[in-house]
């Protein structure tokens, strides 16, 4: 029998129509296995996230006898606001419910609630603005089965920004620590995550939900390279992110990571990236000399760093940050 795969969709109820299109693309997966997807509201009530849903869940559930009776199982658990499920003659089971999150507010206490609930033998996420594409469950469980002592997979993505799309391959079928040291790797998504349940967690204390999953890839791959499915199977879209523009939180974000992993620091080519983007978030805040300083640092590590010379282009009022971004996004990258 295929594992079964639990689905962790964290919204903040904001985006109804992305979140619809993301679990039609986690439904739709052709996968034998059963798939239990949990969708977390996070800051907003259950019960609104359920009907911006429901339509989805019914659709996928078939039949509303079968619907009847995964409400009736969920509400003796305890589950969550609602449920839909299937499992016809020969059919793998699907199953949508939806939960508030239960433990730290933000986007890693709701991914956390998520797994809480799960009893499935393998985790995934996806974001609710993010898309996975066919083939993409399959692929990742398939290459996961043939690495027995490898406990996360990821996967290739496939950048979507305005009308333009724009693939972003690792060029490795495994990625490790020292990878994800030197680069942030971002195709190593959090919508493309896939682990043996009880492998990993996410961690709460990243500020304001940032870097929290660089930070789970890293420790993740510290234990074992990453198996890395290097095909395009999960679309991110960018346009609609809650953090771009939050430079504050940040640099909140990228202090945390250099405190708690100061590997990143050892590591020239990672360090000058990490400090280049501390002196573009302090540029785009008009804070001149901040951004000298870390520029200053970025380009002591690496000679040349890019990400300084934009900072101090944007700290000099030769171009905005937004500007940038815009150009950077429209190419697949970010800064």
């Amino acid at each position: 029998m295929m594992p079964s795969v639990g689905v962790v969709v964290p919204t903040r109820g904001d985006r109804p129509g992305p979140l619809r299109a993301a679990l039609t693309g986690v439904l739709a997966q052709e996968y034998a296995g059963p798939v239990e997807v949990v969708v977390v509201a996070d800051g907003v009530p259950a019960s609104l996230v359920a009907s911006q849903v429901s339509g989805v869940a019914d659709a996928e559930a078939g039949s509303e006898a079968a619907s009847e009776a995964a409400s009736g199982a969920a509400s003796k658990a305890g589950s969550g606001a609602g449920s839909a499920a299937v499992s016809g003659a020969g059919e793998a089971v699907r199953s949508v419910r939806v939960l508030g999150n239960r433990r730290a507010a933000g986007l890693p206490g709701a991914r956390n609630t998520g797994i809480s609930v799960l009893g499935t033998d393998l985790v995934a996420f996806c974001d609710d603005d993010d898309l996975w594409l066919p083939g993409k469950l399959a692929a990742q469980v398939a290459a996961l089965a043939e690495e027995p002592d490898a406990g996360f997979v990821s996967c290739a993505v496939e950048v979507e920004y305005g009308d333009r799309r724009v693939p972003r391959l690792a060029g490795t079928g495994r990625v490790t620590h020292r990878h994800l040291t030197r680069s942030r790797m971002m195709m190593v998504h959090s919508s493309t995550f896939l682990f043996r349940r009880g492998w990993t967690w996410v961690d709460e204390s990243a500020p304001s939900g940032q870097n929290e999953d660089w930070d789970l890839a890293l420790r993740a791959a510290w234990r074992h390279p990453i198996v890395h499915v290097d095909r395009p199977l999960v679309r991110v879209r960018w346009g609609s992110s809650h953090y771009v523009g939050r430079w504050a939180d940040r640099i909140a974000g990228l202090e945390w990571m250099l405190a708690r992993h100061p590997g990143l620091a050892a590591e020239p080519r990672g360090a000058a990236r990490v400090y280049g983007q501390l002196a573009f978030c302090h540029a785009a805040l008009g804070r001149r000399r901040e951004a000298a300083r870390w520029s200053l640092r970025a380009f002591s590590a690496r000679p040349g760093e890019p990400r300084a010379a934009v900072a101090l282009a944007v700290a000099g009022g030769l171009v905005s940050p937004r500007a940038v971004l815009h150009a950077l996004h429209r190419h697949g990258h970010g800064i």
